[in-house]
């Protein structure tokens, strides 16, 4: 299985990138990990509603031009749906085993994902109604596949 992580903005603190690190490390014996980074615009303080929707569409054409044709698209959005990580180990199983071999998971920046992004996406996934960082983000997500492998081949780690 190809595993996809697009996401908007890159990684600056030392510690959330050692995090990815370690997890890309543990990823490699189940899954071929590619994470690609996009620029994120500048978002300024007290944003208008037009800028906001402005900066999402821009953000939204790099992530779709980031996206392949053939690959089942996850975009994390606080209105997707929750999974628990038994289900999300599931889903991951079972989209290998009926033939789907590339999975992209989409992290929007700041602002979150733009419609059109949101509109491609053939699942949408929530964590949590709480907002969390987008670097943060992206270290819970490897985290929770590098979980979803382990169950899914009945190694010890998930608790």
């Amino acid at each position: 299985m190809k595993i996809t992580i697009i996401c908007v903005g890159k990684i600056k603190e030392k510690y959330f990138v050692q995090a990815v690190e370690e997890y890309k490390k543990r990823l490699t014996r189940y899954c071929k990990l590619n994470i690609i980074e996009l620029q994120d615009e500048k978002t300024p303080d007290g944003c208008s509603e037009a800028l906001c929707s402005r900066i999402k569409a821009k953000e939204g054409e790099r992530i779709l031009d980031a996206v392949k044709g053939d690959e089942y698209v996850i975009s994390l959005a606080i209105e997707g749906r929750r999974l628990s990580s038994e289900k999300l180990a599931e889903m991951i199983d079972r989209l290998g085993v009926n033939g789907t071999s590339h999975i992209a998971f989409i992290i929007g920046g700041s602002l979150g994902l733009d419609k059109r992004v949101l509109d491609r996406s053939d699942m949408l996934l929530s964590f949590s109604d709480m907002t969390f960082p987008h670097q943060l983000m992206r270290v819970i997500l490897l985290e929770q596949v590098y979980r979803s492998y382990r169950i899914i081949n009945g190694e010890p780690y998930h608790k």
